[in-house]
């Protein structure tokens, strides 16, 4: 539970202990924020109260009060008496007021929920070994901690359509459904995209879409991470794993400079998914659906897995010295990446400097932004290039500049780290009348003019931080090994850059670290292990008047990022 600095506190009681929450707090997060489960199914911190499933019915009271005088009513031992409600109420209708009592646990909130599973439980199907969302049902856990134990039920089920298509991404099995509405809710207000209903009535009551539309938006997977039972599935997901068996990784989404929170699930060096993970200053809980099959970029043919010299394999070593050999002798130029990690476009620039400190450029890269996870800036880490000096300006999606020194002789060497040149509008006469070094994890026209190749390792494969669109710095960590005998870029960079001025840099993430918060001032006394679970601000008031991109993306508006990184 969020706090703002210099916010008042009130005192509640939860079963008799005194908690001290802020004014209007949800009682389902203030129980949850003091080690209170309150089971519940339709509530979902982020979408609006709906109160219809009942499973978070709690007794409730307030101090008395005399209605003649106003003056509060006092027990024997001269504390407040409590008034309570004649029946219980639900919780997640419920906001914290000053000495409010509720009690979680006793006899009549027990029969509550004990009623309340076995309603839920009457027409639901026993099939929990078949059902993909085993392992992460709600229901599943709910009745076995709150439920009665056996079923009285001896009639026949309600029997609801399976396997029902609601979009190209969403399946339902809607007689597993519980009718919380949440993906109602979601679909209306977060997307805004009103698409999803419920029909006929009582036992029968079914989740449909409107006659005509379907689940399509680019949001649609958020429905399946918040269904509590096993209703919605994903159609990409389905059927393919069960999620015991998933190692969560926490990453960051390089869809774009958004920076959405995400978990990526993986199983003997195989990504099976990517769901969000929540962050309340960045994506709430939600993601894209066009994020979540970022990581099938890892299954493309065109994967560059071999160190080469003119074409022949070689050590990653014999690379990296002669990467190093080449860029001493050349006139260099360098071309990063906003899709690498910040310590990789620290290393790239200290190897700049070390080569006479040549041009740098970075591919920019945009595209429609949709005012909720998507910004126009394509580039998960342009920021990045600015903090660690790689860059000075602005990228474009055109490398004309660059184009129009090859031709007048003032380049001769190109280093280029994960993009391809003839995408960023360069020719095929261009490229070879340079000498390159490439490094990328993608086979292109760039790799194929190379004179040294070095593969390089997707976000899913490494370890290290972007900075996203509101300067807020965030870290990522390995989900799955890269290709055999592939060195993280890191690795080769250091390698390289030991080659050409012999610092002895070691190769190890912590190390480089030392060296950014030696070198750069809104990185000073930072580590890469002290990053908070949800990003840290930094400063970014030496590029406040570069004319950024700006969205209307969730969370972000650029004077309060501006304000809140110290600028």
């Amino acid at each position: 539970m969020s706090q703002k600095t210099g916010e008042k506190l009130i005192s509640v009681f939860i079963d008799d202990e005194e908690v001290r929450v802020p004014p209007g707090t949800n009682m389902i997060e203030a129980a949850a924020s003091f080690g209170k489960e309150i089971p519940h199914y339709c509530y979902h911190p982020k979408l609006t109260v709906a109160g219809n499933c009942r499973m978070c019915l709690v007794e409730l009271g307030m101090p008395g009060r005399d209605r003649a005088t106003g003056e509060p009513l006092l027990d024997e031992g001269g504390n407040p008496k409590i008034m309570w409600m004649p029946g219980p109420a639900i919780a997640c209708g419920t906001n914290a007021a000053p000495g409010m009592h509720i009690k979680t646990e006793s006899d009549v909130v027990k029969k509550c929920r004990n009623g309340v599973m076995e309603f839920l439980l009457i027409n639901h199907p026993l099939d929990c070994p078949i059902c993909d969302q085993a392992g992460e049902c709600h229901l599943q856990e709910y009745a076995t901690d709150y439920g009665r134990g056996y079923s009285r039920f001896i009639e026949e089920k309600v029997v609801k359509p399976k396997r029902t298509r609601l979009g190209p991404r969403v399946m339902l099995d809607d007689e597993r459904c519980i009718l919380c509405s949440r993906c109602i809710r979601f679909c209306n207000e977060i997307v805004e995209d009103e698409v999803l209903g419920f029909i006929d009535r009582g036992s029968h009551s079914t989740l449909t879409c409107f006659p005509g539309r379907q689940l399509e938006n680019n949001y649609s997977l958020n429905t399946v991470d918040i269904c509590p039972v096993g209703a919605l599935t994903s159609m990409d997901f389905r059927f393919k794993m069960r999620v015991w068996f998933l190692s969560e990784t926490p990453s960051i989404c390089t869809e774009s400079s958004v920076g959405v929170n995400t978990l990526v699930g993986s199983r003997e060096g195989k990504i099976y998914r990517i769901t969000p993970r929540r962050n309340d200053e960045v994506n709430d809980t939600w993601m894209s659906d066009s994020g979540r099959l970022l990581y099938r970029e890892l299954e493309k043919a065109d994967r560059l897995t071999q160190y080469s010299i003119d074409g022949k394999a070689t050590l990653p070593d014999g690379a990296a010295k002669e990467a190093a050999d080449i860029m001493r002798k050349g006139k260099c130029a360098f071309v990063g990446s906003g899709r690498s990690s910040l310590e990789e476009q620290f290393l790239l620039q200290k190897i700049r400097r070390a080569c006479g400190n040549g041009p740098a450029w970075l591919v920019g890269r945009t595209g429609a932004e949709d005012e909720l996870l998507i910004s126009a800036d394509r580039n998960p880490n342009l920021r990045g290039a600015l903090v660690s000096g790689l860059i000075d300006r602005l990228p474009q999606a055109r490398l004309t500049e660059l184009s129009e020194q090859i031709d007048a002789d003032a380049v001769d060497t190109i280093v280029v780290w994960g993009e391809d040149l003839l995408e960023a509008g360069l020719t095929e006469e261009q490229l070879e009348k340079v000498t390159i070094v490439y490094c990328g994890y993608r086979d292109n026209a760039t790799a194929a003019h190379a004179k040294v190749g070095i593969p390089g390792l997707s976000v899913f494969e490494n370890r290290g931080c972007f900075i996203n669109q509101q300067f807020r710095l965030q870290s990522f960590l390995a989900a799955v090994p890269g290709p055999e005998g592939v060195l993280p870029d890191v690795a080769l960079l250091v390698r390289i850059l030991n080659e050409l001025d012999g610092e002895g840099v070691r190769p190890r993430i912590e190390s480089i670290w030392q060296l950014m918060s030696d070198e750069i001032e809104s990185l000073k006394w930072m580590t890469f292990a002290g990053i908070p679970e949800g990003g840290q601000l930094i400063s970014c008031e030496a590029f406040k008047d570069l004319p950024f991109i700006e969205g209307k993306s969730l969370h972000y508006d650029p004077e309060e990022a501006l304000a809140a990184a110290g600028g």
